[in-house]
């Protein structure tokens, strides 16, 4: 920690982050249109009694035919107008749905992570800008990975939020993806805003975690990409280095015992200080 700046550490809880996680996997494999998929849905919804929700539920086309999306966004008002996004999917792989897969990584560690959010924004004043949760759905491919075939709840979300005029007040979209690694190596997205994900790097700096961030650059898709392309100011913290040469990412192999609940730890720490050093520009 830089003695410079006197604010405190964020108090994620790690345990509890890692035991929703644990929660989630035990639905099962979460694909879109499944029964495990709804209770997970409402797994997440009973965790925001007494937050001001949105519901984003729609119908997708995909080539399997038409599927059930729902994304849901909890709202936490602040008292600057604009609003920073903090996003992750909660859906799993449909093309592995038969196999046991069940994205404890994948799917699993963004869902416990935003719900660990919750916990931190709940209740509290926010002397800040507005921050809204998003648990994002159809993310994943239905059949073969495309600009089509991907990422259904954000390109309806994006377009939706541009129509009603809530896109133009989104100052920053932080995207979370596989973020339990217990070997944890957060990419430098060349698809992301620059000036945000230097903004990333200072919080995780200043948090002394600098050594898990932006060690390699690739260009990432994922479900940051819809606002990219909208011009929001976005940056997807992903790690793409799932086992040796990612050889555990959508295979079964994307289990809890490779998941560590310092990853979430410090995945959730940065991200709240990456809200108030947005706070404060």
């Amino acid at each position: 920690m830089n003695s410079d700046d006197p604010a405190p550490k964020p108090s994620i809880n790690s345990s509890r982050a890692m035991q929703y996680v644990r929660d989630v996997v035990a639905f099962g494999p979460r694909p879109i249109g499944s029964p495990n998929h709804k209770k997970l849905e409402t797994y997440i919804t009973s965790h925001l009694k007494g937050v001001p929700v949105e519901d984003d539920a729609f119908i997708a086309e995909t080539p399997e035919g038409k599927f059930p999306v729902r994304n849901i966004i909890a709202k936490f008002p602040g008292t600057r107008d604009g609003i920073i996004v903090i996003a992750g999917h909660y859906d799993t792989n449909y093309p592995l749905r038969n196999t046991g897969y069940v994205g404890a990584n994948d799917g699993g560690s963004s869902t416990a992570i935003l719900l660990e959010l919750a916990n931190q924004l709940r209740g509290k004043k926010r002397d800040g800008y507005s921050v809204w949760l998003l648990w994002t759905d159809g993310e994943e491919a239905v059949k073969q990975w495309s600009a089509t075939d991907s990422l259904y709840g954000t390109r309806h979300l994006a377009e939706k939020w541009q129509k009603d005029g809530t896109l133009k007040k989104i100052k920053a979209f932080l995207l979370t993806d596989m973020i339990g690694d217990a070997d944890l190596n957060i990419e430098q997205d060349m698809n992301s805003t620059p000036w945000l994900e230097n903004v990333v790097l200072q919080a995780a700096t200043r948090l002394g975690y600098q050594s898990h961030f932006f060690g390699r650059s690739i260009p990432v898709e994922d479900d940051h990409l819809p606002f990219v392309h909208k011009g929001v100011p976005s940056a997807d913290l992903i790690d793409l280095d799932y086992g040796y040469n990612n050889v555990f990412h959508h295979t079964p192999q994307d289990t809890l015992d490779k998941l560590s609940p310092q990853s979430l730890e410090i995945v959730g720490s940065v991200l709240m200080e990456t809200v108030r050093l947005l706070d404060k520009m």
